[in-house]
């Protein structure tokens, strides 16, 4: 079955799940009062440079400054070359923040050489703030088109590797050149393989013009100030997500729907596509089941069909993969289960890391493995499940310990920052203190303000939880402390209380 786009498009939410098989493969969530800004362009101010960690903050009109590190700023000097790592000349559909190093053949630049404070500078943001971290930031401007991506400040043609027949890249790399402005770059993202020069110019020229209205704005917006907004979730995802292996696209909104064919037509006039308006009363995501699929990206424990299951832990830190048995008991023998049971572990825990948008340093726990060849078994079949994802990813050996290290290139926030909110009671723990530990932190608070109070009477004010307790299983402690001190205790709810708050008040 072709892969299919189902597009749930509100006033407030716009949500787009990728099905493959009809199961839910990716789903991207952009909230209309929570708009993503990964390829606006602003007129910045640079508030703070800090040569120790080679960085700088930059107010760009947002709650909090962003980051803009070292190798991200393109400095205007003549004698500057662009030394282009492998990684950085991928030419990859991800591209947003072309990252280089910025080198001299005898000098490496530092960030003091580069800006100063106070300094307005141009800049895109290329990654989305996450947690306590602020937006990511470069000098480095991209503007992505349907095959190509336009760099107007770096003068390079590069060629995705996910392109890999040489007679087709280096046909690409002729024709971009004829096509670009002088000492202007582009890369050829990899729907532009087998793409006339006809469809390669249409790029071009829009992006190129779209450069220039870029430019005429700069003048003209304060500082801070917006120059130039990416386009909206529906077209970004048809013109970055849409592949020729999507046979059907379904959305369920007429104005959306226009869009999108209009968007097609203009940029995409030979794609084969089928698009649908959906016009049933069903909500779209529970007729596709893809509401029951979010919902188990939601959950920490994660059944796989055998019976085992998969733990999944997220911090702002890191993420922590543990693979369990759980109600497997296998068939012959010990070795046979443990290596069956981390061999399905893989499909899922590498579908689970793609659909949550997992992203950072993520440790797998495997059942631990004597076998050597089962370890070499587990490690390339995780590998091979990874090169389905978009973004890059780097996977270390099974340790001795039956870990495995890998990094995921973030790309946006979990699933998990996108639809929930830190738990109120825990704060983010994961555990708040029992009943108990919480009526003796008060027995000890009641016995100190006791000894410094002269009044008759000390008055607890609890969560109704709490009271009830101190109330009932503990009346004999409260009837001995009120023998201790010589002073009445009396316990009043207050609803409005977490579990962990109460307060002692002397009263007369």
């Amino acid at each position: 079955m072709a892969k299919e786009m189902v597009f749930n498009c509100t006033d407030h939410e716009t949500r787009i799940a990728v099905l493959e098989n009809g199961f839910l493969a990716n789903i991207y969530i952009e909230r209309t009062a929570e708009s993503g800004i990964v390829g606006n362009i602003y007129i910045g101010k640079v508030v703070r440079v800090l040569p120790g960690i080679q960085a700088a903050f930059v107010d760009i009109g947002l709650d909090r400054t962003a980051f803009l590190y070292v190798a991200d700023i393109r400095p205007d000097f003549s004698d500057l070359e662009y030394l282009m790592t492998e990684e950085e000349d991928n030419g990859k559909e991800e591209v947003v923040d072309f990252e280089r190093k910025l080198v001299r053949k005898e000098y490496t630049y530092h960030i003091e050489d580069l800006i100063t404070e106070g300094q307005e500078i141009p800049v895109q943001v290329s990654k989305e703030p996450i947690g306590s971290k602020g937006a990511r930031l470069t000098t480095n401007i991209s503007l992505p088109g349907r095959n190509l991506v336009f760099m107007p400040t770096v003068n390079h043609v590069g060629i995705s590797r996910r392109i890999q027949d040489e007679e087709e890249r280096k046909r690409l790399r002729e024709v971009i050149e004829r096509l670009r402005p002088e000492k202007q770059g582009f890369i050829a993202r990899t729907v532009s393989e087998g793409k006339e020069e006809e469809e390669l110019r249409a790029d071009v020229d829009y992006l190129t013009r779209l450069w220039e209205t870029v430019q005429s704005k700069k003048d003209k917006v304060g500082v801070p100030g917006l120059v130039h907004r990416e386009i909206g979730i529906t077209l970004r995802a048809i013109r970055d997500i849409y592949t020729n292996d999507v046979g059907r696209i379904i959305v369920d909104s007429k104005k959306e729907y226009q869009q999108i064919t209009e968007f097609m037509e203009t940029f995409m006039p030979k794609a084969n596509y089928y698009l649908e308006l959906y016009d049933k009363k069903e909500p779209i995501f529970d007729f596709f089941g893809v509401e029951l699929d979010i919902s188990r990206a939601l959950n920490k424990k994660v059944w796989l069909k055998s019976g085992g299951y998969i733990i999944i832990e997220t911090t702002e830190a890191l993420s922590a993969i543990d693979v369990n048995t759980g109600k497997y008991v296998g068939k012959r023998n010990l070795e046979e289960t443990i290596l069956n049971t981390n061999l399905e572990a893989v499909k899922e825990l590498s579908y689970q890391i793609r659909l949550r948008n997992i992203g950072g340093i993520i440790i797998i726990d495997f059942i631990d493995m004597e076998n050597e060849a089962h370890r070499e078994k587990v490690f390339n079949a995780l590998k091979e499940e990874m090169e389905k994802d978009k973004c890059k990813t780097n996977i270390l050996k099974i340790s001795e310990l039956g870990l495995i290290e890998m990094t995921r290139q973030r790309n946006g926030k979990n699933i998990d920052r996108t639809l929930c909110d830190t738990c109120p009671y825990c704060e983010g723990k994961g555990l708040i203190k029992s009943r108990k530990t919480i009526c003796y932190d008060i027995f000890r608070e009641v016995e100190r303000e006791g000894i410094q109070s002269l009044a008759g009477t000390i008055c607890i004010l609890a969560n109704p939880e709490i009271a009830d307790l101190l109330l009932e299983d503990e009346k004999n402690t409260i009837e001995k402390l009120e023998e201790k001190m010589k002073k009445k205790i009396v316990i009043k709810v207050d609803k409005n209380f977490h579990q962990e708050n109460y307060e002692i008040i002397a009263m007369q």
